[in-house]
């Protein structure tokens, strides 16, 4: 099935006929090591001249993912919680840094992730938060600048520019995987409508227009429908009104 990008296309003249920019970034988790996948997804971002943000594991990080950021500058690592284990109980949604353990725990996993990844990247590494599954406690949303983290980014629309005294809120806000069916890629037209109407809730007032529009993606787990959609998808963004975000190292360059 050949896509419609009918509406997203007609969004995007609106905003260019408005003179909006649409800050953009692309997140993409669960980073452990170069694969063939990461250097796809690397061809790719160079390609499209937009960076990709690898939300690394830090307990899974290996050496060979350290010399392929060290190498490439369109890959910029941020932390992915620390291990990406489940500590919800069982009938509950996944979470490794929910409110199912004590806050101390919590508080040290994300302290030690920080501390690997910056001794694995040095200063490559920006001091953003992902939480697996994008799930985090308020408490432990509190806690994070008192480690070291400028922002959290979790998925769907923020609700206001901090998630904390002091923590940026910068999330993604679409996922191409239909991860509670095939596994592949979701209905493309259902995609590009959705986010049609984000962008158009953006220019109508109803969002924040100025958090960067997040696409996230999971380079591990694509199929060729999902590379190929991504690329189409990131392909008419860039040729667009849109501006490439990335990550800053302080939290004064936060949107």
């Amino acid at each position: 099935m050949t896509p419609d990008w009918t509406p997203l296309e007609t969004e995007l003249a609106r905003w260019s006929a408005q003179g909006r920019t649409l800050p953009l970034w692309w997140r993409d988790d669960d980073a452990v090591a170069e694969t063939p996948a990461l250097r796809k997804l690397t061809e790719l971002s160079e390609r499209l001249g937009l960076p990709v943000h690898l939300a690394v594991i830090p307990a899974a990080a290996e050496e060979s993912l350290a010399e392929a950021v060290s190498r490439t500058p369109t890959l910029v690592p941020l932390v992915h919680g620390w291990s990406h284990r489940n500590h919800a109980p069982e009938g509950e949604k996944k979470a490794e840094f929910g409110a199912h353990r004590p806050l101390e725990a919590r508080v040290q996993d994300a302290a030690r992730g920080l501390a690997r990844l910056r001794a694995l990247f040095g200063a490559r590494l920006r001091p953003v938060f992902v939480p697996p599954w994008n799930r985090i406690a308020p408490d432990m949303a509190a806690a994070l600048p008192a480690l070291g983290y400028i922002a959290l980014s979790g998925f769907t629309p923020r609700r206001a520019p901090l998630a904390a005294p002091g923590l940026a809120q910068v999330n993604c806000h679409l996922d191409p995987i239909d991860w509670r069916g095939s596994r592949s890629l979701r209905d493309p037209d259902l995609l590009i409508s959705g986010m049609a109407t984000q962008l158009a809730d953006r220019r109508e007032g109803r969002a924040d227009a100025a958090e960067p529009f997040g696409l996230l993606t999971h380079h591990l787990a694509h199929d060729a429908a999902i590379w190929a959609f991504t690329e189409a998808l990131l392909s008419r963004l860039m040729a667009g009104p849109v501006q490439a975000w990335t990550a800053p190292h302080l939290p004064k360059d936060m949107p």
